[in-house]
């Protein structure tokens, strides 16, 4: 009877704990876009030491202690060794229930939202866990089978994903079905804007140059993807609609061009080619082809030569019988361009001085001369655009300058996450007319591939050059920002941690720069 009793409270035990992977897992699941492969990234990300602890303020040492986990797995190794399931099920439990350390079930910076697709993975999962479950009490060791269950439910929660993109891709097809009815009806002029970076910023500096004629609609946020454009045109594409400015990203190859099948654009905006998503696509080459789709359909294409691989696209789309207008900051040859001086911007157009200005806080040249560029081929006169730069604003989270009540300088670049972004920011914190304490608030930068930890050591010399302070954020690139630094670093698990600090140590004439935040699904 005991046994029995024993066993019972240990199923439910086991139970507890699959619930707790599960719950875990969807969080990572649904904010990686349900990407299959998500799942051995992360379980790999939170499977690796941490370095030292990061509750304290002082600065310390970068150490790499056992965790829970790998004590857990070296139980479960022994435990299954010597023939004990009932004990490898007792590990199992703290596994579940505990681990990985730090990954919350609940979620600080973002919760499960229980959408029709999230409970669609989560029930799959469920039944092939339970028939997992069940086919092994038929076994002669019964407990292993709920043990591997319960260790494996990111590599189940991978298969469900797997077996159900067909079902969504038929279920999202219908709201594409319907945007491409309504555009045909509605008939807007689509500019369509793709890039590694600079993308969302152009996009809201053409709708700030073009929206005073009235019927323009753009893409919200960062929905530029198949699900966020169909969703975008159907809610807000209304009758009498002029442009339909749509933002475009891309995880790979076939994207781009899937959406320009059924969203055409008459005009193509390309802002950079860089090393975001590189972890996805594996190489520039992969990731310049796949932004060069978004040209195939498009009758005029604007592109950034002042990116190096951007430069060598004019004469190509030129012999493929494109309209081409070239953009810029820094190179003599862009057609439109914006020329940033400390004190003055000079835009040009076709050689020819458009207007003296003084500059816009938080606006990268490039993306608004890719803005102008756009705005001047639907057909805005140059004394309109001059009265209307001026409006032109930063987007939120995005380089923008401001003072705190606490007389503290802030610079938040919270939602850019590349190289070239981090360089700019730091230029900006560097020339900030502050005669304090210069820091740097970040967990570094992610999605580089191969390239992360030689781009993150870079950031943190590049810190390091302009004898900023450096507090690091999270684990995931602790370790190279620290090697670049070269200097100890002041670390926190959190960026709420590190805003305390911040809030509770800078003064008046001290500047901070908080570059990039992760959500917390990151370790």
């Amino acid at each position: 009877m005991t046994r029995v009793l024993f066993e019972v409270v240990l199923a439910i035990a086991m139970a507890a704990g699959f619930v707790a992977q599960l719950l875990r897992w969807l969080r990572v699941l649904q904010r990686e876009h349900y990407e299959p492969a998500s799942m051995r990234r992360f379980l790999g990300r939170w499977s690796s030491p941490p370095v030292a602890s990061a509750k304290s303020v002082e600065r310390a040492k970068l150490k790499h202690p056992i965790t829970l986990t790998h004590v857990l797995l070296v139980a479960l190794a022994v435990a299954l060794a010597i023939g004990m399931d009932w004990l490898a099920a007792v590990v199992t439990v703290f596994y579940g229930v505990f681990c990985p350390q730090g990954l919350s079930i609940k979620g600080r910076t973002s919760q499960l939202q229980w959408t029709r697709r999230l409970k669609t993975v989560a029930g799959l999962t469920i039944l092939a866990a339970l028939i997992i479950a069940g086919l092994g009490l038929a076994s002669p060791r019964p407990w292993l089978a709920a043990v591997a269950v319960v260790w494996a439910v990111p590599l189940l929660l991978d298969l469900s994903a797997r077996a159900l993109e067909p079902y969504e891709r038929r279920q999202a097809q219908k709201f594409v079905d319907q945007a491409t009815v309504r555009l045909e009806r509605v008939a807007p002029r689509v500019i369509a804007i793709t890039g590694s970076y600079g993308k969302t910023s152009t996009k809201n500096h053409l709708a700030d140059l073009i929206s005073e004629d009235g019927g323009v609609v753009a893409s919200p946020r960062s929905f530029n993807n198949r699900a966020g454009l169909s969703r975008t045109i159907n809610e807000n594409l209304a009758d009498g609609t002029r442009v339909f400015i749509a933002e475009m990203g891309t995880y790979g190859p076939g994207e781009i061009r899937a959406l320009c099948e059924w969203c055409p654009p008459e005009i193509a905006i390309v802002t950079a080619i860089g090393p975001v998503h590189l972890e996805r696509m594996k190489s520039m080459d992969v990731i310049e082809q796949a932004k060069f789709e978004i040209t195939e359909r498009a009758n005029v294409v604007i592109v950034n030569v002042d990116d190096s691989r951007l430069a060598q696209w004019p004469e190509r789309l030129a012999y493929e019988g494109k309209k081409v207008r070239t953009a810029g900051s820094r190179s003599e040859s862009a057609s439109v361009r914006v020329i940033a001086h400390s004190t003055q911007w000079q835009i040009l157009v076709d050689g020819r001085v458009l207007v003296d200005m003084a500059p816009l806080s938080g606006v990268q040249p490039t993306n608004l001369a890719c803005a102008l560029a756009a705005a001047l081929e639907v057909g805005v006169e140059d004394e309109q655009l001059i009265s209307r730069i001026v409006r032109v604003s930063a987007v939120t989270n995005r380089a923008n300058v401001l003072t705190a009540s606490s007389g503290v300088v802030v610079i938040d670049d919270t939602f850019n996450a590349n190289p070239a972004s981090a360089a700019s920011a730091l230029q900006v914190l560097s020339s900030l007319d502050v005669s304090g304490r210069r820091v740097v608030v970040t967990p570094g930068l992610i999605e580089l591939g191969s390239d992360q930890h030689a781009e993150n050591i870079v950031l943190g010399r590049k810190a390091e050059a302009i004898g900023a302070e450096l507090v690091v954020v999270g684990r995931t690139n602790a370790v190279a920002l620290q090697t670049g630094f070269g200097s100890p670093v002041r670390r926190f698990d959190t960026r709420e941690e590190a805003v305390a600090w911040v809030r509770s140590t800078l003064v008046i004439g001290d500047g901070v720069l908080y570059l990039n935040d992760l959500p917390d699904h990151y370790p």
